[in-house]
Formats: structure tokens, sequence, C-alpha cells
């Protein structure tokens, strides 16, 4: 398995609080694609929901293109 079914079935495996990228389909806009990077807060039958900087981001998994897990952020720098 590989591709979009790929990445759905490693977002269903992985468990609540993991940070992830998703890739997702647009639709509507100039952009054909985006990248949610952030923690996966929320998983049900259609969609996941992933706690980004700027806020959550619901993404239908029917537009899932891409998915994987990422390491935890970097730690911020002194000034």
């Amino acid at each position: 398995m590989s591709g979009p079914a790929a990445a759905v079935a490693l977002l269903r495996s992985l468990p609540l609080d993991t940070r992830v990228v998703v890739r997702f389909r647009l639709h509507g806009d100039a952009h054909t694609a985006s990248d949610a990077l952030g923690d996966l807060v929320a998983m049900d039958a259609d969609a996941c929901v992933v706690r980004t900087r700027a806020g959550e981001v619901r993404v239908a998994l029917s537009d899932v293109l891409l998915a994987k897990r990422v390491p935890p952020p970097p730690a911020p720098r002194p000034r």
C-alpha cells in the first residue's frame, strides 16, 4: 500500500497527540495542496484534526495525499 491509502492508514494507527505533517488537497484555491504540521488531536471515520500553531485544521481523509510522523519541534534558542 502506498500513496493516500497508506497515509490514511498511518494516521489511523497513530495515538492522539502524535506530532504529524499532513499534506492535503485544497478545493477552489489557487494552490492545489497545503500542509498541516502539529499534533494529531482528533480522528474519526471521515477526518482528522491537527492542532497547528495557527489553530486546529480539520482535514477530510478523502483529501489526504501524504502523512508522516515528525519529531518534536526544536527547543527555543536563548537570546
